[in-house]
C-alpha cells in the first residue's frame, strides 16, 4: 500500500490541472446535487413533518361545556396522545387589520403553548398571564415585512392587548388567552385535542377513531387535519413541480458531470497505466492508484460541496415555504448529508473503477499504445471526410475532434443539453410570471386606498407604516369615490365591498365582491380563463378556485341571499384570480342594492382601486389624497409579488449553477483531447498552424458540441414549461389564461440556440489558449 499511495501521490502532485479540475467539478456537482435532493426532500410530505414536528391533532373535538372534564379524559381507546379540554368561546371581531367585514373568532382558554398535541410555534411576543391579553394564531412572517400590526383588538365590545403572535398548523383557534380569562368570558364548549395510533391516512379512518373515542359524549362539532392539509397542500403545490423540476436536473447534470470527468481522466491517463505495470506493479495496484489518485480531489470538493450546498439550499426552501407554517419542518436533513458526503465519493469511485478495471487487463505495451492517442475508427473516417471539404483546415480539423471519442462526446452533449434545458424552462417560467404579474398589477391599479375607521392604519405590503394617529372619515363610501375622480390624473377609479353571502344549494356563503365603477376597464378582462366578462347586473364572473370548490360551471345560476332578497345570478365566466384576498365571485353593486336598498355600507368596509392616466405621477396622487382627507389610507400597488420573486430567484440561482456545472463538463473534455493530442498539435505547429488556428479549432470543435446540446435542449425545455406550469397552476386549483403560455417567439428561440454554444465556449475557452501556448519543443521534449 505504501508504493501505491506514493504513485497515488505523485500523480495528484503532476497533474495539477487534473487534480484541480476534479476537485472544482466534484465541489461544484456536489452542491447542485445537494441543492436538487434538498429541493425534492421539501416536496415530499412538508405538510406531514412539519405536522408531526407540532404534534398536530389528528383530530379537533368541541363537546358541550356542562360535559365533566374526567369524562372528556378518561377514555384513551386508540389514542396516542390527547390535550384539553379547553374552554372556547366565539367572539364577534368589532376591528380588523386586513379589508373586509369584521367577523367571529374562536377563542380558546390555554395556559401554555406546549403539550403533548398541538405545540404551539410562539414566534413572536409572551403568552398571555393576566386578563385582557391575548394571543393570535398567525403564521411567521417574513421579518422583512413591515407592514404595521394591530397591537389591541375589539372582540365583543371588550378590548384586548395582543402580546404574542403563535401558529398551530392544525388552526385549533383563531387567537388563545388565559383560561381564567376564557371562563370569564362564558365558554359556549369544550375543545380536546386528540392524536391517534392507528391509521390516519382516510378521513374515515379518523372518523372512526373519533368516534370510539367519544362514543356516549355530547359531540357538538369536529374537524380532522386532513381539512387543513388540503388546504396548506393547496398553496405548496404551486411551488412543488418548480422545485421537483430543478431538483431532478440537478441530480442528473451532477451525476453525468462526475461521471465524465472522472471516468474521463482514467482513460487520459492509460500511458500512466502501462508505465506503472511495466515498472512492476500488480493490476490491482494500478487500479488501487488511479481510485486513491481521484479521491484525494474528489474527498476536498465533496465536504466543501456539501456544505456549500446546505447553505445555499436553505434560504431557497425558507422563501418557498415563508408564510406557509412549514418553514419549520424545512430543511436539510442528514440523509442529504450523507448522499453528499457518501453518495458522491461513491460516485466518483465507480465511475473512476469502471474504466480503471477495463484498463488494469491490458498489457503494458498495449496500455502504453491505448493511451497515446485515439482509436481508429469511424471518428477516423469522418474527419478525413470533413478534411476533403472547402472549409478552412482549422474548421474542419476542429468538427472532426468530437468524433474521436465518442462516448466523452456523448457525456459532454448531455452536459451541456441539460444545462440549456434549465435555461430553456427557467426562461420560460420567468416569462410566464412575469405576464401572470402584469395582467394581476394591471386588474389590481396602480393605488390602493382604505378609508380608516379610527382604530388602525393600513399600509402597504413591505411599506412604512402612515404617519399620524388613526383617524375616522367623514365622508359616506360614495363620497370617497367622488373625491378619488375629482384628483387631477384619476383615469379609473373602482369601489369593491367584500361580504359572505348565503346562496340556494351551498353548505357555506358564498364570498362576493361587490363591484362598482369603472370594473369593466380596468383589466380583469385579461384575467379570464374561459368565457366572456359580465355585462350587466344579473351575470357574474367566478374565479378557478370557487368553480372547483363549489362544483360550479360556467352557464350556471346562483341564487344569493341577503335579508329579505335576492338576486338570481348567470355564471358567464372564469377568472384567474380575485383582486385581493381569497378568490370571490364578481357581482355589480347594483345587486347588494336591489337585495337590500337601506343598507348602509360604511367606507372602511370598501377598498378602491385607481389608475391614473398615462404617465401619472402615482407619488403625486397619493399625496394629493391624503391632503384631500388624512383618514384615508393610500399606497402605490405595483409590487413585484413574493412568490414571483422567489420562483424566479431559485430559478436563476440554480440555472446560473447547473450551466456552469456543464461548461466544467466541457472544460474537462477539452483539457483531455488536449492533453490526448499535444504530439498531433506539435505536428501541426510544425507544418504551420498558428495559434489562433489552434484556438479557432478547439472552439469549433466544442462550438458542435454547443450546437447539438442546444439543438435537443430546447425542445425538452419548452415541454417542460408547457407541462410544469399548468401542472403548478393546477395543484393551487386556478386556471391560467392562455397568453401567460405564449412566451416562445422566433428571437428567444434563437438566443437560447445559443445558450449552448455560449456554454460550451466559456468551458473551452481556457484550455484552447493553453493549448495553443504549446510550442514544438515541449511537445518533443514529453515525448
Amino acid at each position: 500500500m505504501n508504493a501505491v499511495w506514493r504513485a497515488a501521490r505523485a500523480a495528484v502532485r503532476r497533474r495539477r490541472m487534473q487534480t484541480f479540475v476534479i476537485g472544482l467539478v466534484v465541489l461544484l456537482s456536489t452542491t447542485t446535487i445537494v441543492v436538487a435532493l434538498a429541493l425534492l426532500s421539501a416536496t415530499s410530505a412538508p405538510f406531514d413533518r412539519a405536522f408531526a414536528r407540532q404534534a398536530g391533532p389528528h383530530a379537533v373535538a368541541l363537546f358541550d361545556p356542562t360535559v365533566p372534564a374526567d369524562q372528556l379524559t378518561g377514555q384513551r381507546t386508540g389514542v396516542a396522545a390527547a390535550a384539553g379540554p379547553f374552554g372556547v368561546v366565539t367572539l364577534e371581531l368589532r376591528d380588523s387589520a386586513e379589508f373586509g367585514p369584521p367577523g367571529p373568532l374562536t377563542v380558546v382558554g390555554r395556559a401554555d403553548p406546549g403539550g403533548p398535541v398541538d405545540k404551539l410555534d410562539l414566534w413572536q411576543g409572551r403568552w398571555p398571564s393576566a386578563p385582557g391579553e391575548i394571543v393570535l394564531n398567525e403564521p411567521v412572517q417574513d421579518p422583512d415585512d413591515l407592514r404595521p400590526r394591530p397591537t389591541a383588538l375589539t372582540l365583543d365590545d371588550q378590548r384586548f392587548t395582543i402580546v404574542g403572535l403563535a401558529h398551530s398548523l392544525a388552526g385549533s383557534a383563531d387567537a388563545w388567552v388565559t383560561p381564567a380569562q376564557v371562563a370569564e368570558l362564558r365558554p359556549t364548549a369544550t375543545q380536546m385535542l386528540y392524536r391517534f395510533s392507528g391509521d390516519v391516512s382516510t378521513k374515515a379512518a379518523v372518523e372512526a377513531d373519533l368516534a370510539a373515542v367519544t362514543a356516549g359524549l355530547p359531540l357538538t362539532a369536529s374537524q380532522t387535519y386532513l381539512v387543513v392539509k388540503e388546504e396548506i397542500s393547496a398553496d405548496v403545490g404551486v411551488y412543488v413541480p418548480f422545485l421537483a423540476t430543478f431538483g431532478v436536473l440537478g441530480l442528473v447534470v451532477g451525476v453525468v458531470i462526475v461521471g465524465n470527468v472522472v471516468s474521463g481522466a482514467v482513460v487520459s491517463g492509460y500511458r500512466h497505466i502501462g508505465i506503472l505495470k511495466a515498472l512492476g506493479f500488480t493490476p490491482s495496484q494500478v487500479v488501487a492508484v488511479y481510485l486513491v489518485m481521484v479521491s484525494v480531489p474528489a474527498a476536498v470538493g465533496c465536504v466543501l460541496g456539501t456544505v456549500a450546498g446546505a447553505l445555499a439550499a436553505q434560504p431557497l426552501l425558507s422563501e418557498g415555504f415563508q408564510g406557509l407554517g412549514l418553514d419549520v419542518g424545512i430543511g436539510v436533513g442528514p440523509w442529504i448529508w450523507l448522499a453528499g458526503l457518501v453518495g458522491v465519493p461513491a460516485t466518483v469511485l465507480l465511475a473512476a473503477f469502471v474504466p480503471a478495471v477495463r484498463a488494469h487487463r491490458l498489457s503494458a505495451a498495449e496500455a502504453i499504445s491505448a493511451g497515446s492517442a485515439p482509436r481508429q475508427g469511424r471518428g477516423t473516417r469522418i474527419q478525413h471526410r470533413l478534411a476533403s471539404t472547402r472549409l478552412p483546415r482549422s474548421v474542419s480539423l476542429g468538427l472532426g475532434l468530437p468524433f474521436a471519442r465518442p462516448g466523452r462526446t456523448a457525456f459532454t452533449v448531455a452536459a451541456v443539453l441539460l444545462g440549456v434545458t434549465t435555461v430553456t424552462f427557467a426562461t420560460g417560467l420567468a416569462d410566464t410570471l412575469v405576464r401572470i404579474s402584469t395582467i394581476e398589477d394591471t386588474a389590481a391599479g396602480q393605488i390602493g386606498v382604505q378609508p380608516s375607521n379610527g382604530r388602525f392604519r393600513i399600509a402597504p405590503d413591505n411599506g412604512p407604516p402612515p404617519a399620524g394617529p388613526p383617524a375616522t372619515t367623514t365622508r359616506t363610501n360614495e363620497q370617497v369615490e367622488e373625491l378619488l375622480r375629482g384628483l387631477p390624473q384619476a383615469a379609473r377609479v373602482t369601489a369593491i365591498h367584500r361580504l359572505p353571502m348565503s346562496a340556494a344549494g351551498q353548505t357555506e356563503p358564498l364570498p362576493v365582491n361587490f363591484v362598482r365603477g369603472d370594473y369593466s376597464a380596468m383589466g380583469y378582462a385579461a384575467e379570464l380563463t374561459d368565457g366572456r366578462w359580465m355585462t350587466g347586473p344579473s351575470e357574474t364572473v367566478v374565479p378557478t378556485e370557487v368553480m372547483r370548490g363549489r362544483g360550479l360551471a360556467i352557464g350556471d345560476q346562483v341564487t344569493l341571499r341577503l335579508g329579505g332578497g335576492q338576486a338570481v345570478l348567470t355564471i358567464v365566466g372564469e377568472t384567474m384570480d380575485g383582486p385581493f384576498g381569497p378568490p370571490a365571485l364578481f357581482v355589480d353593486w347594483n345587486v347588494l342594492t336591489t337585495m337590500e336598498p337601506e343598507r348602509v355600507v360604511p367606507p372602511w368596509d370598501v377598498f378602491y382601486q385607481v389608475q391614473l392616466v398615462p404617465g401619472g405621477d402615482i407619488a403625486g396622487y397619493v399625496a394629493a389624497v391624503g391632503a384631500a382627507d388624512p383618514a384615508i389610507d393610500v399606497w402605490n400597488t405595483m409590487q413585484v409579488s413574493d412568490f414571483l420573486v422567489t420562483v424566479v430567484s431559485f430559478s436563476s440561482v440554480l440555472s446560473l449553477l447547473l450551466s456552469t456545472v456543464a461548461a466544467l463538463g466541457v472544460f474537462n473534455t477539452v483539457v483531455l483531447n488536449v492533453r490526448e493530442r499535444r504530439r498531433d498539435l506539435g505536428m501541426l505547429k510544425s507544418i504551420g498552424m498558428t495559434p489562433r488556428q489552434v484556438v479557432t479549432m478547439v472552439l469549433t470543435s466544442m462550438a458542435l458540441v454547443g450546437v447539438v446540446g442546444g439543438v435537443l435542449g430546447i425542445p425538452l425545455g419548452v415541454l417542460a414549461h408547457r407541462f410544469v406550469v399548468p401542472l403548478a397552476a393546477d395543484s393551487a386549483r386556478v386556471s391560467l389564461p392562455q397568453a401567460v403560455m405564449e412566451v416562445w417567439h422566433a428571437p428567444t428561440l434563437l438566443l437560447l440556440a445559443l445558450a449552448g454554444v455560449v456554454i460550451a465556449l466559456l468551458g473551452a475557452l481556457i484550455p484552447a489558449r493553453g493549448a495553443a501556448r504549446l510550442t514544438i519543443a515541449s511537445v518533443l521534449h514529453n515525448e
